[in-house]
């Protein structure tokens, strides 16, 4: 696996937690490709908008996000990235707590330096 590769998607997850976790709208907003598809742990289909607005309404908080378990695949300008994080905040006001895998993929985003997410899925791990 290319290793530089590698480290930037590592450095990517990371800021995208730490934009989860703080609500950054502009740091998100610059990790999610305008052209998301979004599949949340409720089984909806959101887009960019959509995901930018749950944080930004306040309808999706996260207290903890904690990763695990991580594998990372990369395919020349795509990077699959399956990740377990132990969650902590709230959805719609009703505690969203708990395990959770996530699968994302990561593109290089044309003509720029840097990584966004064009697709993502969260299940709730039991």
């Amino acid at each position: 696996m290319n290793e530089t590769v590698e480290q930037q998607i590592i450095e990517a997850e990371e800021q995208l937690r730490s934009a989860m976790l703080s609500s950054d709208l502009r740091a998100l907003d610059e990790l999610l490709a305008p052209e998301l598809i979004f599949t949340n742990h409720l089984g909806q289909l959101l887009g960019k908008k959509d995901d930018l607005g749950a944080y930004q309404s306040g309808l999706l908080q996260v207290k903890e996000l904690t990763p695990s378990e991580r594998h990372i695949q990369i395919h020349e300008k795509t990077a699959v990235v399956s990740v377990r994080m132990r969650l902590s905040g709230t959805y719609d006001g009703s505690p969203a707590n708990g395990d959770f895998h996530f699968t994302r993929v990561w593109v290089a985003a044309f003509g720029k330096s840097r990584w966004h997410i064009v697709a993502a899925h969260a299940s709730r791990v039991s």
